[in-house]
């Protein structure tokens, strides 16, 4: 449509270039731009031609821009730039409709005049509307991207930051999500602005210095008119009030009054017009450029169709691949000869440039699969390398020998490898691939190396422990003067053999001595280690061990014959040297003794508090000593070495002697009881007494023999019935058991001898082996044992060998 109000629009630049200062001169007067002073705003709007710019413009603006006539085409409509009042909007809003990029009737001139309008309008304006459909958000001309990039760098370098705000309109929406391309928009401007050459006083601007960045979307004109006017509407509320805090325009900055709008359009026109770095580059490099990228996006795409890649990537990701470099080069060659063919008549600069980025979008498609390649290569080396090395080993070759000939060998073999897949088109790097193989084979040998020396110094340890455990728990159970000498010098013999052992089973490892010594160190300490805590074993049982030792000496005589308490031992002698011999091992397991140099005396402080200090006390109670046990530690012995502490020797000994008073007082009662049964003659006085009272009965009993008959035959009764009672076993336990069981086997007893009498009586006197004296009292003797139930073998022989001699006699 034509634009009939000329009072409220005027075309300010024409489409020659044509700055319209007389136009803008009577536009300004018409709209009372110049009483506005600061208040008003410049909105401005650019995008492809017959993009429906105009239109927006006169819906969002009730402007009346003229607009394509659909039905006669698709052409260009506006030309130049046009500027125009809003009608209805606070502030005063002046809007500036450009006149479309990519259009045919400029042909070569077109870039150069776009970016120079863009340029102007980005300079002037507070709001930048940038046109653009929904189906081009990703593209590169469509979007704009390269004029923008001009744009800005050309902005940064004439003209200092103004804020202007960028809203991006997105025209004809789909059905994708405005969140879904909103950030797709920002982030193209963010790398825009990115990629933009800097001059040096904007090296470190932010965007944010120049632009804000916003976002609409709009429905189809076309097809959906009534949401999009819906649409307008709500987005023309945004530019009310666009110059206050918050509004479209509210953190705009460097604004010119409005007075001097018009001439300062005018300079910053020409501003642009002599800047030649806006000018149009050759025709033949743009069509060399557009048709070249056809023809390199076509090669790569029926590169990454081809067959035969297809097949090389796939069977390249189960395993390795002979010749894989040789058979990519090929193909990758052949490709890049089509595209020279194909793109030899066009720019050679164009060519060239195009030919290297489609080589290196090949080389990156293929980078993956060419690292997969060194990858199996990789593994396979290193599997190689981890059976040779192993194998060397068990061979009997030397550590250090093994791995130094297996790595050369197998590195090597990864060289000729990654000669076979390197690509000859790629100037790709090994090395890194090349070190981590070298880093997995060495930390291979550290695993190998610290399992072989783990298994080392493992078996002397195992061999150390068995020497010594058993010798030393030995030594310490027979505790005296020389246990811990012994205990030393066993101790230097199986360190010494481990350590010459171990150093010979090092020598294969080319380990420097300082490592070595440490190990040798670490064996000895090892072995000490054993030693010290066998003996803080075996301290843990001091207390049976001296029980057991004061038992063996108490309870044995020096053949080892267990002690029978006849009345003539002397017990008290017996239990000191008992519990010497006790204190004795409890001095030796006190501490250890494993340097030469360790003195103590331990054994004297112990005798003085535990021995004489308690015949002491029992002499004179009323004496108080030092107690020298009274500790936690001994004198002059280092809290390391101490295996019993002096406190804990007083509650060992108290607890010792209370458990072997039984003993000793069981000894004592045994000893006892033997007396009184061994003491049944009566006391020498009464004796003679008996002689000399008894003298006249003496000689009566000498004159009348029959007497001395009878007194014969009582003594052979009362003799067995001291026999057959077991009277002195009786009374073995006490007074008062012994009769209580005399008095229930004394009647039994004298039944028996009267029966076994009779019995001998009524056998006949022969000469045959009934007549046998020796017979008769086998048989007295079986008769009695068989009919006395309480009376022992022993005691049944003694009373049948008294009664058979009478019978002889006779």
């Amino acid at each position: 449509m034509e634009k009939s109000d000329h009072s409220c629009s005027t075309q300010l630049i024409d489409g020659d270039g044509v700055f319209n200062a007389t136009g803008i001169e009577n536009f300004t007067k018409e709209v009372r731009l110049g009483e506005c002073g600061l208040s008003y705003a410049v909105v401005s709007i650019m995008g492809p031609q017959s993009s429906g710019k105009s239109t927006l413009l006169n819906h969002l603006f009730s402007t009346n821009f003229r607009e394509m006539d659909a039905f006669r085409g698709r052409s260009q409509t506006t030309k130049g730039i046009w500027l125009a009042k809003c009608a209805g909007i606070e502030p005063c809003t002046l809007v500036m409709d450009l006149e479309g990029t990519d259009g045919r009737e400029r042909g070569e001139d077109d870039t150069a005049f776009e970016k120079q309008s863009a340029l102007f309008a980005l300079a002037v304006s507070d709001i930048v509307l940038i046109n653009m459909w929904c189906h081009d958000i990703g593209r590169e001309q469509a979007a704009n991207k390269p004029l923008l990039k001009t744009v800005f760098q050309v902005m940064m370098r004439l003209f200092s930051p103004r804020k202007t705000t960028l809203v991006f309109v997105i025209r004809d929406k789909t059905r994708t999500p405005l969140e879904n391309l909103e950030p797709v928009l920002r982030e193209d401007v963010q790398k825009i602005w990115d990629s933009v050459p800097k001059p040096h006083a904007h090296k470190e601007t932010p965007l944010s210095e120049f632009f804000n960045v916003e976002v609409v979307a709009l429905s189809s004109y076309e097809e959906k008119e009534e949401q999009f006017k819906e649409q307008v509407a709500s987005l023309r509320q945004r530019f009310f009030h666009s110059i206050a805090p918050g509004g479209l325009a509210g953190d705009r900055r460097g604004v010119v009054p409005a007075s001097g709008f018009a001439f300062s359009a005018q300079q910053i026109w020409k501003v642009i017009k002599e800047n030649k770095d806006l000018d149009l580059p050759a025709h033949k490099v743009m069509v060399a450029t557009v048709r070249c990228e056809e023809i390199a996006n076509e090669k790569y795409s029926s590169f990454a169709a081809n067959e035969e890649w297809c097949h090389l990537e796939e069977a390249v990701q189960s395993g390795p691949i002979q010749s894989f470099g040789k058979s990519v080069s090929s193909i990758l060659g052949s490709f890049l000869s089509e595209y020279d063919a194909e793109a030899t008549f066009f720019d050679e600069g164009v060519r060239s440039a195009k030919r290297k980025q489609l080589e290196e979008k090949l080389l990156q498609l293929i980078q993956p699969a060419f690292q997969s390649a060194l990858g199996h290569i990789r593994s396979g080396t290193l599997e190689k390398f981890k059976g040779v090395f192993d194998k060397a080993l068990n061979g009997g070759e030397g550590f250090s020998l093994a791995s130094r000939n297996c790595t050369q060998f197998c590195m090597a073999l990864f060289d000729e490898g990654c000669a076979e897949a390197v690509i000859k088109q790629a100037n790709w790097d090994t090395s890194k691939v090349r070190d981590k193989l070298r880093r997995d084979i060495d930390a291979h040998i550290t695993a190998v190396r610290t399992a072989k020396l783990s298994e080392i110094t493992a078996h002397y340890e195992e061999k150390l422990k068995e020497a010594l455990s058993g010798p030393v728990e030995a030594l310490l159970d027979g505790a005296s003067n020389e246990t811990w000498p012994a205990i030393r010098k066993l101790l230097r013999r199986e360190t010494e053999a481990a350590v010459a052992g171990l150093s010979g089973a090092l020598s294969g490892f080319d380990m420097d001595d300082q490592t070595k010594n440490k190990m040798v160190v670490s064996i000895e300490d090892y072995a000490r280690g054993v030693v010290e805590a066998k003996a803080r074993e075996e301290a843990g049982r001091v207390l049976i061990r001296m029980k057991d030792r004061f038992s063996t000496l108490f309870s044995h005589d020096s053949d080892s014959m267990p002690r029978v308490w006849t009345g003539k031992e002397d017990i008290r002698a017996i239990t000191k040297t008992a519990r010497s011999a006790s204190l004795k091992l409890l001095s030796v397991m006190a501490v250890t003794r494993l340097d030469d140099d360790d003195n103590d005396t331990i054994e004297n402080t112990l005798s003085v508090a535990l021995v004489d200090s308690a015949s002491a006390a029992v002499k004179d109670r009323s004496i108080t000593t030092f107690d020298p046990l009274a500790s936690s530690t001994w004198e002059e012995v280092p809290p390391t070495k101490t295996l019993i502490t002096p406190v804990q020797c007083k509650s060992l000994w108290r607890q010792f002697k209370a458990e072997t008073e039984y003993s000793v007082s069981q000894a004592i009662s045994a000893q006892e009881a033997n007396k009184r049964s061994n003491n049944w003659l009566p006391p020498p006085w009464a004796i003679a007494a008996l002689v000399i009272l008894g003298f006249n009965e003496f000689m009566t009993l000498l004159r009348n023999p029959l007497y001395l008959g009878v007194i014969f035959v009582a003594f052979l009764l009362v003799k067995a019935l001291w026999v057959q009672l077991d009277i002195s076993g009786e009374f073995r336990n006490g007074a008062l058991p012994g009769l209580i069981s005399l008095s229930s086997k004394f009647v039994p007893t004298i039944m028996n001898l009267l029966k076994r009498l009779a019995e001998e009586g009524q056998i006949p006197t022969t000469n045959g082996p009934q007549g046998n004296p020796s017979i008769a009292s086998k048989s007295s003797r079986n008769g009695v044992s068989a009919s006395s139930e309480t009376s022992s073998s022993a005691s049944s022989e003694v009373t049948s060998s008294e009664y058979s001699s009478p019978s002889k006699e006779e």
